[in-house]
């Protein structure tokens, strides 16, 4: 649980994340609501674009709390995740050692004696004083809580999620020169997958799952009166039934909704009232990706420029 107030309800969580700028479906609220009352990560998975990392952000700017993201990657491990010695400031503090040698070892009467003050001295560079804290050690030593976003996972190595399980099941993490460092305050966790690869299902029980798709029509735009308020309704009932039927095309890359809200943006500062095929045409680079889905897509636009936005055709 963090240190800020307990969350009272499922509708508190769309409300506090509306207030935010960020539209949560009601499963994405009930998701939120139930992770932090029973402690337990989520797992966000679905298609790059739909949210996904945003819901942290936007979670974490309307609970008043600091978000530390570790970003996943191939071959990503623990001293970069986790924690790393400080081997310069060990470095600097042997040489201070070697000049105090005389001083420290003057009146040992005994080798017995001596190794025994040299190994006092030992342990001192292997204590907290030396460690550097990496995004996941930060995340349990944060003394109000934080959203720890455990970015991509499927990117990383099966290695790295088994470096997870400990902090996933019991936020704590044992670090052998140190022994067990628990959490302050309880993270909430959020980890994201694009769908790369599968997790373990090791990874997935200490999880809370949560798939974020491509959303209803009414929902995306919603979504984009949140975040593109120069867009009026007309234009976005448009765009928005323009980008379903995209969507079912046979593209290599479907426009998410961070497309959504980019061409948005890019029809507003054209001052488009309403779709044209022209500026159609003229924009369609900033919703498709790839070429192929471009040329894929051109000999539909006028058919579906005309069915955009028509009342029930995607309601």
């Amino acid at each position: 649980m963090t240190a800020t107030q307990p969350i009272q309800s499922i509708e508190a969580v769309t409300e506090g994340l509306a207030s935010v700028g960020y539209i949560a479906s009601r499963q994405i609220a009930t998701a939120v609501y139930l992770a932090e009352r029973i402690e337990k990560p989520i797992l966000v998975e679905g298609p790059a674009g739909v949210g996904k990392t945003e819901l942290a952000k936007a979670l974490a700017q309307w609970r008043g709390l600091q978000m530390i993201r570790m970003q996943c990657y191939e071959g990503l491990d623990e001293a970069k995740a986790l924690y790393e010695w400080k081997y310069a400031k060990q470095l600097l503090y042997t040489q201070i050692l070697k000049d105090k040698l005389g001083e420290v070892l003057g009146d040992a009467g005994t080798l017995k004696v001596a190794l025994d003050r040299l190994h006092d001295f030992g342990d001192v560079f292997f204590s907290k004083d030396f460690v550097e804290p990496r995004p996941l050690l930060q995340a349990l030593e944060q003394p109000q809580g934080c959203v720890l976003l455990v970015d991509e996972i499927d990117k990383s190595d099966a290695e790295f999620e088994s470096l997870l399980l400990e902090i996933l099941s019991d936020y704590q993490v044992t670090i052998p020169e140190l022994g067990t460092i628990s959490a302050v305050v309880k993270p909430l966790v959020l980890l994201t997958s694009n769908g790369e690869r599968d997790l373990s299902d090791a990874l997935k029980r200490r999880c809370l799952h949560l798939h974020i798709g491509f959303p209803e029509q009414k929902l995306e735009e919603r979504i984009v009166e949140s975040r593109v308020p120069g867009a009026g309704a007309a234009l976005r009932k448009q765009m928005v039934g323009f980008i379903n039927q995209l969507r079912a095309l046979d593209l290599k890359k479907l426009p998410s909704v961070s497309e959504t809200i980019d061409w948005a943006r890019v029809l507003v500062l054209l001052q488009a009232a309403e779709l044209d095929h022209q500026t159609v045409k003229d924009t369609l680079n900033v919703l498709l990706k790839y070429e192929a889905d471009i040329e894929t897509a051109q000999p539909q636009l006028t058919t579906f420029i005309a069915r955009a936005g028509r009342d029930g055709v995607f309601s």
